[in-house]
């Protein structure tokens, strides 16, 4: 993970932290263990980046009620 995908990883744990009113730490975590910061948001950044912040809290907290995550 390069310095830019860091960068909006901590920028899409906060966004999505808020929208959940739940911890970052929290959500890092789920995202984590769930497999989604790795398998899904640090290799899809050249194209997710690109979206709108509502976007990408709206598809990524769609990915974690798949997952069961969250409801």
């Amino acid at each position: 993970m390069n310095f830019e995908q860091l960068n909006f990883v901590i920028f899409c744990v906060g966004s999505i932290a808020d929208a959940l009113k739940m911890s970052s730490r929290k959500v890092y975590h789920l995202l984590k263990e769930s497999g989604i910061l790795m398998g899904y948001v640090v290799p899809s950044y050249d194209v997710l980046h690109t979206f709108s912040k509502e976007y990408l809290v709206e598809d990524i907290i769609s990915f974690m009620k798949e997952k069961g995550l969250v409801k």
